[in-house]
């Protein structure tokens, strides 16, 4: 992911995707819990964690890798698992390695957003788009032929599907990493968070005005207080290796340790320049197994905004 040049020029370097290999999602589905499969991401930037929740009568794809290349993978990875099975796709929210390959689905699936997140789309996805492609040459190809795909039902609050045998709650969360985020919760045990989770990578806060203001870094945290109290088994992030719960609250723990130095450092008179700066090296020495450090600006400038 990257920013218009207002922001970059403001200090804020998202990561350098020049280098990095084609976002192409590859490989088998991989089983993490009974009906529920992910096809993983392998640490390659611009690509998520996909999955595939299979029931008696039906099955749900969570994601579709960009561009549509990759949704056709998926979708040909799905349509196998179905066996003839009714198909159901969502998005884990509207941000183009999530859902930018929704239109292989189009007369294969039905297709279930959020509303917001559907909005939400309609307000940016063209400008994601122009984004993406100047990431790299591989990603502008990947999003050569892309088209926007409307749903087929949308929903508020949260949506129940039943697959035979493995019930699937949607719930919508936003504004948080986007404005809207969902979770998809399978039989109360398997959670898949989207960005809102990624293991061993520091979060991403789309903080970038004037292009995109609505991350919600606070609203972010209580998100993921409400993720613990859910207690899943199997955690399944955005980006990164499956795990458990403990992710959930390595992140919590990260947005909070920096809401409250932003929060010191403001009320002490330090500019968002030095509070940038000091956070940054703090964040890199305590978390520094964690990939992505250039995310740390962002979100310190993001809570720094909203104190």
């Amino acid at each position: 992911m990257s920013v218009p040049e207002s922001a970059s020029s403001a200090g804020q370097a998202p990561p350098d995707l020049g280098s990095a290999p084609a976002p192409i999602v590859r490989g088998e589905p991989v089983v993490v819990a009974d009906g529920v499969f992910v096809i993983p991401d392998g640490r390659v930037p611009i690509v998520p964690n996909v999955g595939i929740v299979v029931g008696e009568r039906a099955v749900l794809v969570v994601d579709t890798g960009v561009g549509p290349r990759n949704g056709a993978y998926v979708l040909d990875q799905a349509q196998r698992l179905a066996d003839g099975r009714r198909l159901y796709l969502t998005l884990t929210h509207f941000h183009p390695e999530h859902g930018f390959g929704a239109q292989a689905f189009r007369d294969s699936a039905t297709i279930i957003y959020n509303r917001a997140q559907h909005e939400e789309l309609r307000r940016k996805g063209a400008a994601y788009l122009d984004m993406f492609k100047g990431l790299s040459e591989h990603i502008a190809a990947e999003l050569a032929d892309v088209e926007f795909v409307d749903p087929d039902v949308t929903y508020e609050g949260e949506a129940r599907l039943d697959l035979g045998g493995r019930t699937v709650v949607l719930r919508e969360w936003g504004p948080a990493h986007t404005v809207g985020d969902q979770t998809v919760l399978v039989d109360g045990d398997v959670l898949f968070g989207g960005d809102l989770i990624e293991t061993r990578m520091f979060p991403i806060a789309p903080y970038m005005p004037p292009y995109d203001t609505d991350v919600d870094c606070g609203r972010w945290i209580e998100v993921l207080d409400e993720l613990l109290a859910i207690d899943p088994r199997t955690v399944v992030p955005g980006h990164g290796e499956v795990t458990d719960i403990g992710l959930i609250r390595d992140v919590r723990d990260y947005l909070a340790h920096v809401r409250e130095r932003v929060t010191d450092l403001k009320a002490a008179g330090t500019s968002v320049e030095e509070a940038v700066d000091r956070l940054d090296q703090e964040a890199r020495a305590r978390w520094s197994t964690w990939a992505n450090p250039e995310w740390i600006g962002f979100t310190v400038r993001a809570f720094f905004a909203a104190s």
